[in-house]
């Protein structure tokens, strides 16, 4: 009998989210020691202001801040270059997945964040802010490769009952993360000017614990049947995953993919992007990873320490904890939900939600000086739209990527998906400080325009996947883009891809 939750399963589980987890402290970890980060670099550059560098017994106070242009740019670099190196990895995500498979890719990758951690660990001995951007840069390589292979597997190994919730476990592992990197990073613990380098070494930590534990993880039984042509090893693999259990149902669903992929051939990037036949599940993998970035999330991050030192909250970075403590309670209430009520449901209340919240926040901003209760409207509209995007926008874009392609065009897919996200990850990082500055407490009526147009989209153009396996959700889309019509063309086109591949 099949019991489809395993202590295998949930360790596989546990051990690739690991990779998330680091991923979210990565993202978080650089902004509470700002202040101190920036004094180091004045000191190594030469620039540290004299008067106060004649206080060898104490720290500066926030107020006493290097403003220096020199400190500002390494600064600023040390923020973007994490952002340039997810966009560069991200690429080599289908080579990494399919050249050692899930288990040694994620084990390979590891050898890049614990190179980050030492870097940024040990930067007080050395030149600060060289050795901090090149951790940084490293270790957004590493979470580059880790944003794909973490959902791709984990989609992999999961029972189709619960493919949504343990999908969503990687978005759960990485607001984990994100808080995480937060609390460590208060004054009192490591964000102060003794120990900072340490609050950036811990980067790395996770993907020691990580490496241990990949030894007692099973490969995708995907990757194994399919890929490799190993019947044996993938139905050791099933079994150590569901128990012992009868596979030949799992090992048909496989072998009904398998013909499927070899009549796909395996897609390069290039050629995925060239392909008319997955044209559909591509424009709808690439717009929920642009509805994710382009939401206004990081924006509403960006902006909440000053509304809510407008509202009058004495210790705005405590309330900021309190945000993420939001993210992980709504996060948890998508785990619990995705496989109930659906992908495409939670992704449309959660972007119709923040769409209302970004309504109601421009609402707040611009009437906080006539009337001081508008500043809490604010505040309450950032809890909310925090709360709708862990529901659905946040974890669901991950992966649903994996769901909505077959095992060929896959790890292309996930590629192309994630240098999406870290590439409008990016955009938003530069530009929304010079946008907030034209627009002012406006800007984010361009992000409800924009919520609502995703909304729109996935209404329409999005089908439900829940429940649905692979071979399942590709029909969808077959019938969606009128197969008889189309067949002899997509026919042709198959066989010309699959003849390049072998040629």
């Amino acid at each position: 009998m099949e019991k489809q939750l395993t202590g295998t399963l949930a360790l596989a589980v546990f051990t690739a989210a690991l990779g998330s987890l680091q991923m979210g402290y990565s993202l978080g970890v650089i902004n509470a020691p700002q202040k101190v980060i920036e004094r180091h670099y004045a000191r190594s550059l030469g620039v540290y202001n004299e008067e106060l560098a004649r206080r060898e017994g104490g720290n500066a106070t926030e107020h006493e801040e290097p403003t220096d242009s020199s400190v500002v740019m390494y600064w600023s670099l040390s923020v973007a270059i994490f952002s340039i190196g997810g966009m560069v990895s991200s690429f080599l995500v289908s080579f990494v997945s399919d050249i050692r498979g899930r288990i040694k890719g994620m084990l390979y990758i590891n050898v890049l964040a614990i190179t980050a951690g030492l870097l940024m660990g040990l930067a007080k001995m050395g030149t600060p802010y060289l050795m901090v951007i090149a951790g940084r840069a490293i270790m957004g390589l590493y979470c580059g490769l880790s944003s794909g292979l973490v959902p791709l597997y984990i989609g992999e190994i999961s029972p189709v009952k619960y493919r949504g919730a343990m999908g969503a476990l990687h978005q759960l592992a990485i607001v984990v993360g994100i808080l995480l990197s937060q609390v460590i990073g208060l004054d009192f613990l490591l964000g102060n000017d003794d120990m900072w380098h340490v609050l950036l070494g811990l980067s790395g930590a996770p993907a020691v614990l990580q490496s241990l534990l990949l030894f007692f993880c099973p490969e995708s039984p995907r990757y194994l049947y399919i890929k490799l042509g190993k019947v044996e090893e993938a139905c050791t693999s099933l079994k150590r995953l569901k128990g012992d259990y009868d596979t030949s149902k799992d090992i048909a669903e496989m072998q009904a993919e398998k013909e499927e992929a070899m009549k796909e051939a395996q897609m390069s990037i290039l050629r995925l992007l060239r392909s008319s036949v997955y044209r559909q599940q591509l424009f709808v993998a690439l717009m929920m990873h642009l509805s994710q970035q382009f939401s206004g999330i990081n924006a509403i991050f960006y902006y909440s320490t000053s509304i809510f030192q407008t509202a009058g909250v004495g210790q705005p970075v405590y309330a900021t904890i309190g945000v993420g403590v939001i993210n992980i309670i709504f996060t948890l209430v998508s785990v619990i939900m995705v496989d109930r009520a659906g992908r495409r449901t939670l992704t449309i209340i959660g972007l119709g939600g923040m769409c209302c919240c970004a309504v109601a926040m421009t609402v707040g901003l611009a009437f906080q000086d006539v009337h001081s209760w508008m500043s809490y409207l604010s505040m309450a509209a950032i809890f909310l739209f925090v709360s709708f995007f862990e529901i659905g926008p946040g974890p669901i874009p991950w992966f649903i990527v994996a769901e909505i392609f077959s095992q060929g065009p896959r790890p292309a897919a996930i590629a192309l998906a994630g240098c999406c996200n870290w590439t409008c990850n990016f955009i938003i990082g530069m530009f929304f400080p010079y946008l907030e500055a034209l627009c002012g407490s406006y800007v984010f009526i361009i992000f409800a325009v924009l919520l609502f147009g995703f909304t729109v989209f996935i209404y329409m153009r999005v089908p439900e996947t829940k429940g649905k396996t692979f071979e399942e959700i590709a029909a969808v889309f077959h019938r969606k883009r009128g197969a008889p019509p189309s067949k002899p063309q997509e026919e042709a086109e198959m066989v010309q891809l699959k003849s390049s591949t072998e040629a």
